[in-house]
Protein backbone atom coordinates (compact mmCIF):
# COMPACT_ATOMS: atom_id res chain seq x y z
CA UNK A 1 0.00 0.00 0.00
CA UNK A 2 1.20 3.68 -0.82
CA UNK A 3 1.56 5.75 1.71
CA UNK A 4 2.37 9.64 2.12
CA UNK A 5 5.28 9.78 4.56
CA UNK A 6 5.39 12.38 6.95
CA UNK A 7 8.45 14.02 5.57
CA UNK A 8 7.13 14.14 2.39
CA UNK A 9 3.74 15.47 3.63
CA UNK A 10 6.23 18.25 5.33
CA UNK A 11 7.87 19.51 2.67
CA UNK A 12 4.81 19.82 0.13
CA UNK A 13 3.06 21.85 2.61
CA UNK A 14 6.03 23.96 2.98
CA UNK A 15 6.14 24.22 -0.42
CA UNK A 16 2.35 25.71 -0.66
CA UNK A 17 3.37 28.99 -0.86
CA UNK A 18 4.19 28.61 -4.24
CA UNK A 19 7.07 30.83 -3.66
CA UNK A 20 9.18 30.68 -7.15
CA UNK A 21 12.37 30.20 -4.63
CA UNK A 22 11.41 26.79 -3.62
CA UNK A 23 13.41 24.36 -5.93
CA UNK A 24 9.97 22.65 -7.15
CA UNK A 25 7.17 25.48 -7.10
CA UNK A 26 3.49 24.73 -6.74
CA UNK A 27 0.50 24.84 -7.87
CA UNK A 28 -1.86 26.10 -5.02
CA UNK A 29 -5.39 25.31 -4.11
CA UNK A 30 -7.74 28.42 -5.50
CA UNK A 31 -10.28 27.38 -2.33
CA UNK A 32 -10.35 24.95 0.30
CA UNK A 33 -12.15 21.45 -1.18
CA UNK A 34 -13.84 18.74 0.04
CA UNK A 35 -11.39 16.68 2.51
CA UNK A 36 -9.20 13.92 0.41
CA UNK A 37 -6.81 11.30 1.66
CA UNK A 38 -3.79 10.33 0.42
CA UNK A 39 -4.65 6.83 1.03
CA UNK A 40 -5.30 4.73 -2.37
CA UNK A 41 -8.34 3.62 -3.26
CA UNK A 42 -9.37 -0.24 -4.45
CA UNK A 43 -8.28 0.44 -8.12
CA UNK A 44 -11.63 -0.02 -9.81
CA UNK A 45 -11.56 0.79 -13.46
CA UNK A 46 -15.08 2.51 -15.11
CA UNK A 47 -16.05 1.70 -18.43
CA UNK A 48 -16.57 3.74 -21.19
CA UNK A 49 -18.67 6.98 -20.03
CA UNK A 50 -17.60 6.16 -16.33
CA UNK A 51 -13.99 6.32 -17.31
CA UNK A 52 -14.53 9.62 -19.42
CA UNK A 53 -16.57 11.30 -16.98
CA UNK A 54 -13.77 10.16 -14.06
CA UNK A 55 -10.97 12.35 -16.49
CA UNK A 56 -13.68 15.11 -16.81
CA UNK A 57 -13.67 15.49 -13.01
CA UNK A 58 -10.38 15.50 -12.08
CA UNK A 59 -9.72 17.99 -15.37
CA UNK A 60 -12.01 20.30 -13.73
CA UNK A 61 -10.69 20.30 -10.55
CA UNK A 62 -7.33 20.57 -11.85
CA UNK A 63 -7.68 23.41 -14.17
CA UNK A 64 -10.43 25.38 -12.32
CA UNK A 65 -10.11 24.85 -8.65
CA UNK A 66 -6.22 25.19 -8.29
CA UNK A 67 -4.07 28.64 -9.40
CA UNK A 68 -0.83 30.12 -10.35
CA UNK A 69 0.05 33.96 -10.53
CA UNK A 70 1.84 36.42 -11.80
CA UNK A 71 3.12 37.01 -8.46
CA UNK A 72 3.96 33.59 -6.41
CA UNK A 73 4.77 31.59 -10.12
CA UNK A 74 7.51 32.23 -12.50
CA UNK A 75 7.05 31.16 -16.56
CA UNK A 76 8.40 27.80 -15.97
CA UNK A 77 5.44 27.09 -13.93
CA UNK A 78 2.90 28.90 -15.77
CA UNK A 79 3.80 27.16 -19.12
CA UNK A 80 3.71 24.53 -17.80
CA UNK A 81 -0.50 24.85 -16.89
CA UNK A 82 -0.54 25.91 -20.73
CA UNK A 83 1.28 22.86 -21.54
CA UNK A 84 -2.31 20.59 -20.17
CA UNK A 85 -4.98 23.38 -20.74
CA UNK A 86 -3.77 25.76 -24.09
CA UNK A 87 -4.08 28.66 -25.32
CA UNK A 88 -6.64 29.87 -22.86
CA UNK A 89 -5.16 28.97 -19.76
CA UNK A 90 -6.13 31.47 -16.87
CA UNK A 91 -3.73 33.05 -14.51
CA UNK A 92 -3.83 35.73 -11.55
CA UNK A 93 -2.39 39.28 -12.26
CA UNK A 94 -3.35 41.09 -8.77
CA UNK A 95 -6.06 39.29 -8.02
CA UNK A 96 -7.63 39.12 -11.69
CA UNK A 97 -8.09 35.93 -13.98
CA UNK A 98 -6.00 36.44 -17.21
CA UNK A 99 -5.22 34.68 -20.05
CA UNK A 100 -1.31 33.67 -19.85
CA UNK A 101 -0.28 33.41 -23.65
CA UNK A 102 -1.90 36.96 -24.06
CA UNK A 103 -0.06 38.27 -21.32
CA UNK A 104 3.09 37.83 -22.32
CA UNK A 105 2.44 38.02 -26.31
CA UNK A 106 1.30 41.57 -25.27
CA UNK A 107 4.52 42.33 -24.15
CA UNK A 108 3.56 42.17 -20.45
CA UNK A 109 6.02 40.94 -17.75
CA UNK A 110 6.56 37.61 -16.46
CA UNK A 111 9.39 36.53 -14.72
CA UNK A 112 11.27 33.95 -16.56
CA UNK A 113 9.93 34.77 -20.01
CA UNK A 114 12.84 36.51 -21.20
CA UNK A 115 13.19 36.47 -25.19
CA UNK A 116 15.52 38.29 -27.08
CA UNK A 117 15.35 39.91 -30.85
CA UNK A 118 18.38 38.26 -33.00
CA UNK A 119 19.36 38.45 -36.49
CA UNK A 120 18.43 34.86 -36.68
CA UNK A 121 14.89 35.36 -35.01
CA UNK A 122 13.41 35.38 -31.43
CA UNK A 123 15.66 33.74 -28.92
CA UNK A 124 14.01 32.05 -25.58
CA UNK A 125 16.98 32.44 -23.18
CA UNK A 126 17.57 29.67 -20.53
CA UNK A 127 17.25 30.17 -16.63
CA UNK A 128 18.51 28.46 -14.07
CA UNK A 129 15.98 28.00 -10.94
CA UNK A 130 13.07 26.97 -12.76
CA UNK A 131 11.81 30.43 -13.44
CA UNK A 132 12.27 30.31 -17.46
CA UNK A 133 12.85 28.17 -19.93
CA UNK A 134 14.90 25.00 -18.43
CA UNK A 135 15.81 23.19 -22.25
CA UNK A 136 16.60 25.10 -25.70
CA UNK A 137 13.11 25.47 -27.40
CA UNK A 138 10.61 24.58 -24.66
CA UNK A 139 8.31 27.65 -25.01
CA UNK A 140 7.96 27.33 -28.59
CA UNK A 141 7.45 23.04 -27.93
CA UNK A 142 4.40 24.25 -25.61
CA UNK A 143 3.17 26.74 -28.40
CA UNK A 144 3.05 24.21 -31.51
CA UNK A 145 1.29 21.76 -29.17
CA UNK A 146 -2.18 24.37 -28.73
CA UNK A 147 -2.22 25.01 -32.54
CA UNK A 148 -0.54 29.26 -32.07
CA UNK A 149 -0.29 30.25 -35.46
CA UNK A 150 3.24 31.60 -36.82
CA UNK A 151 1.24 34.76 -37.77
CA UNK A 152 0.29 35.32 -34.00
CA UNK A 153 2.01 39.18 -33.02
CA UNK A 154 4.19 38.59 -30.43
CA UNK A 155 5.85 41.91 -28.88
CA UNK A 156 9.50 42.50 -27.73
CA UNK A 157 11.04 45.16 -25.94
CA UNK A 158 8.44 47.39 -28.05
CA UNK A 159 9.09 45.79 -31.31
CA UNK A 160 6.41 43.37 -32.89
CA UNK A 161 7.18 40.13 -34.24
CA UNK A 162 5.76 36.79 -35.00
CA UNK A 163 5.80 33.11 -33.82
CA UNK A 164 7.33 32.44 -36.89
CA UNK A 165 10.20 34.54 -35.51
CA UNK A 166 10.46 31.98 -32.65
CA UNK A 167 10.79 29.20 -35.72
CA UNK A 168 13.35 30.88 -37.39
CA UNK A 169 15.69 31.00 -34.53
CA UNK A 170 14.51 27.73 -33.29
CA UNK A 171 16.11 26.19 -36.87
CA UNK A 172 19.19 28.11 -36.54
CA UNK A 173 20.40 26.84 -33.62
CA UNK A 174 20.38 23.26 -34.80
CA UNK A 175 23.86 21.88 -34.40
CA UNK A 176 25.00 17.99 -34.18
CA UNK A 177 24.69 17.22 -30.36
CA UNK A 178 22.24 19.23 -29.16
CA UNK A 179 19.24 18.32 -26.67
CA UNK A 180 16.64 18.12 -29.44
CA UNK A 181 13.51 16.96 -27.94
CA UNK A 182 11.87 20.15 -27.76
CA UNK A 183 13.35 21.24 -30.88
CA UNK A 184 11.53 18.36 -32.93
CA UNK A 185 8.27 18.94 -30.80
CA UNK A 186 8.39 22.30 -32.36
CA UNK A 187 9.31 21.96 -35.92
CA UNK A 188 6.87 19.11 -36.61
CA UNK A 189 3.89 21.34 -35.95
CA UNK A 190 5.62 23.60 -38.75
CA UNK A 191 7.73 22.25 -41.08
CA UNK A 192 7.31 19.51 -43.91
CA UNK A 193 8.50 16.21 -42.40
CA UNK A 194 10.23 15.04 -45.80
CA UNK A 195 11.29 17.59 -47.85
CA UNK A 196 12.20 20.55 -46.23
CA UNK A 197 15.93 21.43 -44.80
CA UNK A 198 17.54 24.79 -43.71
CA UNK A 199 21.28 25.36 -43.01
CA UNK A 200 21.67 25.32 -38.65
CA UNK A 201 24.60 27.43 -36.22
CA UNK A 202 26.88 25.21 -37.35
CA UNK A 203 26.58 25.64 -40.75
CA UNK A 204 25.41 22.14 -41.87
CA UNK A 205 22.06 21.40 -43.56
CA UNK A 206 19.26 20.29 -41.33
CA UNK A 207 16.03 18.45 -41.52
CA UNK A 208 13.30 17.06 -38.97
CA UNK A 209 14.27 13.49 -40.13
CA UNK A 210 18.20 14.24 -38.92
CA UNK A 211 17.06 15.46 -35.57
CA UNK A 212 14.97 12.75 -35.35
CA UNK A 213 17.83 10.29 -36.04
CA UNK A 214 20.20 12.07 -33.88
CA UNK A 215 17.94 11.81 -30.64
CA UNK A 216 17.22 8.30 -31.90
CA UNK A 217 20.71 6.82 -31.99
CA UNK A 218 21.33 8.98 -28.93
CA UNK A 219 19.18 6.12 -26.98
CA UNK A 220 18.76 3.19 -29.26
CA UNK A 221 21.55 1.03 -28.85
CA UNK A 222 20.16 -2.00 -26.73
CA UNK A 223 23.31 -2.28 -24.58
CA UNK A 224 23.42 0.88 -23.36
CA UNK A 225 20.01 2.18 -23.70
CA UNK A 226 19.17 3.08 -20.32
CA UNK A 227 22.06 4.99 -19.36
CA UNK A 228 21.32 6.83 -22.54
CA UNK A 229 17.86 7.93 -21.43
CA UNK A 230 18.97 7.96 -17.94
CA UNK A 231 21.11 11.14 -18.93
CA UNK A 232 17.43 13.05 -20.80
CA UNK A 233 15.10 14.48 -19.04
CA UNK A 234 12.31 12.58 -16.73
CA UNK A 235 13.63 9.17 -17.86
CA UNK A 236 14.11 9.55 -20.88
CA UNK A 237 9.97 10.88 -21.93
CA UNK A 238 10.39 14.40 -23.19
CA UNK A 239 13.28 12.70 -25.80
CA UNK A 240 10.31 9.78 -26.52
CA UNK A 241 7.73 12.31 -26.84
CA UNK A 242 9.45 14.26 -29.30
CA UNK A 243 9.98 11.32 -31.37
CA UNK A 244 6.45 10.47 -31.33
CA UNK A 245 5.30 13.52 -32.12
CA UNK A 246 7.74 13.68 -35.19
CA UNK A 247 6.71 10.17 -36.43
CA UNK A 248 2.93 10.63 -36.08
CA UNK A 249 3.12 13.56 -38.21
CA UNK A 250 5.43 12.32 -40.47
CA UNK A 251 3.25 9.35 -41.10
CA UNK A 252 -0.01 11.93 -41.59
CA UNK A 253 1.63 13.99 -43.96
CA UNK A 254 2.80 10.71 -46.02
CA UNK A 255 0.38 7.91 -45.73
CA UNK A 256 2.14 4.56 -46.86
CA UNK A 257 5.69 5.55 -46.72
CA UNK A 258 8.14 2.79 -45.87
CA UNK A 259 10.40 3.85 -42.67
CA UNK A 260 13.77 4.24 -43.62
CA UNK A 261 16.62 5.63 -41.56
CA UNK A 262 15.57 8.36 -38.78
CA UNK A 263 11.68 7.73 -39.32
CA UNK A 264 12.70 3.55 -38.29
CA UNK A 265 14.91 4.51 -35.84
CA UNK A 266 12.50 6.40 -33.84
CA UNK A 267 9.96 3.69 -34.75
CA UNK A 268 12.11 1.25 -33.01
CA UNK A 269 13.00 3.38 -30.08
CA UNK A 270 9.44 4.13 -28.89
CA UNK A 271 7.89 0.89 -29.98
CA UNK A 272 10.70 -0.37 -27.03
CA UNK A 273 9.69 2.06 -24.93
CA UNK A 274 5.77 1.08 -24.99
CA UNK A 275 6.74 -2.52 -24.21
CA UNK A 276 9.18 -1.81 -21.04
CA UNK A 277 6.40 0.71 -19.90
CA UNK A 278 4.33 -2.00 -19.81
CA UNK A 279 6.35 -4.66 -18.55
CA UNK A 280 7.89 -2.35 -15.66
CA UNK A 281 4.23 -1.16 -14.83
CA UNK A 282 3.25 -1.66 -10.93
CA UNK A 283 0.16 -3.79 -9.52
CA UNK A 284 -1.03 -0.53 -8.37
CA UNK A 285 -1.59 0.79 -12.56
CA UNK A 286 1.36 3.15 -11.62
CA UNK A 287 4.62 2.91 -14.28
CA UNK A 288 7.28 2.46 -12.66
CA UNK A 289 9.15 5.60 -10.81
CA UNK A 290 12.51 4.40 -12.63
CA UNK A 291 11.02 4.88 -15.57
CA UNK A 292 12.21 1.97 -18.01
CA UNK A 293 15.02 0.82 -16.54
CA UNK A 294 13.41 -1.40 -13.49
CA UNK A 295 10.19 -1.97 -11.64
CA UNK A 296 10.43 0.48 -8.84
CA UNK A 297 8.18 1.84 -5.95
CA UNK A 298 7.84 4.73 -3.11
CA UNK A 299 6.15 6.14 -0.71
CA UNK A 300 6.75 9.45 -2.07
CA UNK A 301 3.70 10.13 -3.87
CA UNK A 302 5.62 13.43 -6.02
CA UNK A 303 7.47 10.75 -7.50
CA UNK A 304 4.96 8.81 -8.65
CA UNK A 305 3.08 11.93 -10.01
CA UNK A 306 6.27 12.64 -12.19
CA UNK A 307 6.63 9.20 -13.41
CA UNK A 308 3.25 7.61 -13.55
CA UNK A 309 2.41 11.51 -15.17
CA UNK A 310 5.29 11.42 -17.79
CA UNK A 311 4.66 8.05 -19.22
CA UNK A 312 1.20 8.05 -19.68
CA UNK A 313 1.80 11.41 -21.66
CA UNK A 314 4.60 9.67 -24.02
CA UNK A 315 1.91 6.66 -24.49
CA UNK A 316 -0.84 9.11 -25.19
CA UNK A 317 1.35 10.15 -28.65
CA UNK A 318 2.89 6.90 -29.07
CA UNK A 319 -0.56 4.66 -29.23
CA UNK A 320 -3.28 4.78 -31.37
CA UNK A 321 -6.75 4.80 -29.87
CA UNK A 322 -7.15 1.04 -29.66
CA UNK A 323 -4.33 0.67 -27.80
CA UNK A 324 -5.18 3.08 -25.00
CA UNK A 325 -7.90 1.57 -24.90
CA UNK A 326 -6.09 -2.28 -23.48
CA UNK A 327 -6.82 -2.99 -19.70
CA UNK A 328 -3.08 -2.12 -18.63
CA UNK A 329 -3.35 1.98 -20.22
CA UNK A 330 -6.89 2.52 -18.61
CA UNK A 331 -5.52 0.79 -15.22
CA UNK A 332 -3.05 3.90 -15.19
CA UNK A 333 -5.58 6.41 -16.36
CA UNK A 334 -7.58 5.45 -13.45
CA UNK A 335 -4.38 5.70 -10.94
CA UNK A 336 -3.52 9.27 -12.18
CA UNK A 337 -6.97 10.35 -11.29
CA UNK A 338 -7.33 8.76 -7.82
CA UNK A 339 -3.92 10.28 -7.31
CA UNK A 340 -5.04 13.61 -7.79
CA UNK A 341 -8.18 13.09 -5.89
CA UNK A 342 -6.40 11.94 -2.96
CA UNK A 343 -3.92 14.97 -3.34
CA UNK A 344 -6.68 17.61 -3.89
CA UNK A 345 -5.66 19.48 -0.70
CA UNK A 346 -2.03 19.09 -1.12
CA UNK A 347 -0.05 22.22 -3.10
CA UNK A 348 1.89 19.79 -5.69
CA UNK A 349 4.70 20.27 -7.77
CA UNK A 350 3.93 22.31 -11.20
CA UNK A 351 5.96 20.23 -13.74
CA UNK A 352 4.91 16.94 -12.45
CA UNK A 353 1.07 17.82 -11.70
CA UNK A 354 0.70 19.45 -15.53
CA UNK A 355 2.79 17.07 -17.42
CA UNK A 356 0.05 14.14 -15.78
CA UNK A 357 -2.64 16.31 -16.85
CA UNK A 358 -1.71 16.80 -20.18
CA UNK A 359 -1.53 12.97 -20.31
CA UNK A 360 -4.97 13.10 -19.62
CA UNK A 361 -6.33 15.78 -21.67
CA UNK A 362 -4.82 13.77 -24.61
CA UNK A 363 -5.99 10.07 -23.69
CA UNK A 364 -9.17 12.07 -23.60
CA UNK A 365 -9.49 13.36 -26.76
CA UNK A 366 -7.95 10.07 -28.67
CA UNK A 367 -10.60 7.90 -27.11
CA UNK A 368 -13.21 9.88 -26.45
CA UNK A 369 -13.21 12.84 -28.09
CA UNK A 370 -12.75 16.67 -27.10
CA UNK A 371 -14.05 18.27 -23.95
CA UNK A 372 -16.96 20.57 -24.74
CA UNK A 373 -15.78 23.87 -24.79
CA UNK A 374 -12.12 23.37 -24.70
CA UNK A 375 -9.52 24.00 -26.79
CA UNK A 376 -8.07 21.21 -29.05
CA UNK A 377 -4.42 20.18 -28.97
CA UNK A 378 -2.53 20.43 -31.64
CA UNK A 379 -2.48 17.40 -33.72
CA UNK A 380 -4.47 15.47 -31.48
CA UNK A 381 -7.12 14.17 -34.37
CA UNK A 382 -4.74 13.40 -36.70
CA UNK A 383 -2.84 11.31 -34.26
CA UNK A 384 -5.16 8.27 -34.02
CA UNK A 385 -5.38 8.25 -37.67
CA UNK A 386 -2.28 8.46 -38.09
CA UNK A 387 -1.49 5.02 -36.60
CA UNK A 388 -2.45 1.83 -37.96
CA UNK A 389 -5.44 0.61 -35.21
CA UNK A 390 -3.97 -2.64 -35.42
CA UNK A 391 -0.32 -1.57 -34.01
Amino acid sequence: MIRLSLFFAAAVLLLGCGSPLADEPTAKLQATSAPATTEPKPLVVPQGAGLRDLIDRTLDFTQHGREMSLEDHAAWQLLHGVLAFGENFEILANGQKVNAVDWVFDGKPMKGWTINPTPQGLRAEIEAGKFGQGHDDQWMAILSQWNVPVTRPIKVKGKEYTVQDLIDRTKYDCFEGKESSWTIIALSKHLDPMDQTWIGTDKQEWSLERLVAMEAAASYDEETAQDEIANSACGGMHRLIGLSIALNNYKAAHPGVELKGGWLAAQQRIDWAVGQSRALQLPSGAFSIAFLFRPANSNNLDEHLAATGHTLEFLTFALPKKRLQEPWVEKAVVYMCDLLDRTKHLDLECGGLYHAVHGLVLYREKVFGPREGEPRPSGAGELASAQTEAK
